[in-house]
């Protein structure tokens, strides 16, 4: 059995914890935000602690650490790709991305993916393992040493489901909010889903008001079966109720992603749909030109397509634009 990961426990676990070894409430406090503040990957270092007392967490306890294999800088923008290198030696991506409000960093939280979505490289594989929270935060931490520099936002939308494992995406974000750690505001993350929509009712109920990102791609339930197959499980509808109730519990507006393919989700029947879906919702529309992938033989949307349509979601209310940047892959 290995050995437990300081850094995945929230400060109430740490508590928790150094009671039942018969130490004072504080040393949780100071173990805490100094593996967090300095962002340490190491017992040895946390400076805060005596001696005997880092022994003794030695014995069954460690901080985990990731390593930076290769970055790969875009000649288009100062867009960063990252490939990760886990303590089992599974490996995962991490994306940085400047923009004016500062750095956004687009994190995973699986290795590989279980959802099959069609035009997805990181789900071919099947899913391999969950990540840790700690395993989470270390791409944030990572990147912030790489880069010398804080990360401003959090975006779950790297390879793998952040619903498809719940729990240790909670616990990443209420320990990366703790303001005895990182103080990150909740209204600086975006969790982007496929759709699990028991989850979605589960992390409206949790009352953080990070933002929700859902991966629609088509506003025709026959279509996105084809593409997502988690459409086969619940419907368009069951997803839109979802979202309202997100949107009623927490009063922050939905992104939908918007995968743009040509012939498959970008014809007038689609564009058309998609307004009546969503007109007077709270919400964003986000389109995508498809990254085509060898394994998905569709093409992009054309761009006059795609622009047409961002002009006419516009017009009629619907708050649109389009990414620009790189895609996981």
């Amino acid at each position: 059995m290995g050995k437990i990961d300081l850094k995945s426990m929230t400060l109430e676990e740490m508590k928790n914890f150094f009671k039942n070894m018969g130490e004072k409430e504080y040393r949780a406090d100071q173990t805490f935000g100094f593996i967090h503040k300095n962002m340490c990957n190491s017992i040895r270092n946390i400076t805060v602690l005596p001696n005997g007392l880092k022994d003794k967490l030695e014995e069954e306890y460690t901080i985990s650490n990731i390593n930076i294999i290769k970055r790969y800088d875009s000649k288009i923008d100062n867009t960063k790709k990252y490939l990760l290198l886990l303590e089992d030696n599974n490996i995962i991506e991490s994306v940085a991305m400047e923009y004016k409000h500062g750095l956004s960093l687009c994190v995973s939280t699986q290795v590989g993916c279980r959802m099959g979505c069609n035009f997805c490289a990181s789900t071919k594989e099947g899913l391999v393992r969950d990540l840790t929270s700690g395993e989470i935060l270390n791409q944030v931490y990572a990147t912030q040493l790489d880069l010398n520099t804080q990360v401003n936002n959090i975006v779950l939308m790297g390879s793998g489901e952040p619903l498809d494992n719940y729990d240790n995406v909670i616990k990443f974000l209420n320990i990366l909010r703790d303001e005895k750690g990182r103080n990150l505001s909740y209204r600086n993350m975006t969790l982007s889903t496929c759709g699990i929509v028991p989850k979605v009712y589960n992390l409206a109920d949790e009352n953080i008001p990070i933002t929700l990102s859902i991966s629609l791609h088509s506003p025709f339930d026959e279509i996105r079966k084809n593409i997502m197959p988690i459409g086969k499980k619940y419907s368009i509808m069951d997803i839109i109720k979802a979202c309202d109730y997100y949107v009623n519990k927490t009063n922050r507006r939905i992104t939908f992603e918007y995968t743009l393919i040509e012939g498959t989700n970008d014809r007038k029947e689609d564009l058309e749909e998609l307004i009546r879906l969503l007109k007077d919702k709270l919400c964003h529309i986000n389109l995508i030109p498809l990254n085509p992938i060898k394994e998905f033989d569709k093409n992009s949307s054309k761009i006059t397509n795609v622009e047409n349509f961002k002009e006419e979601l516009n017009k009629h209310g619907i708050s649109t634009t389009i990414e620009g940047k790189w895609a996981l892959t």
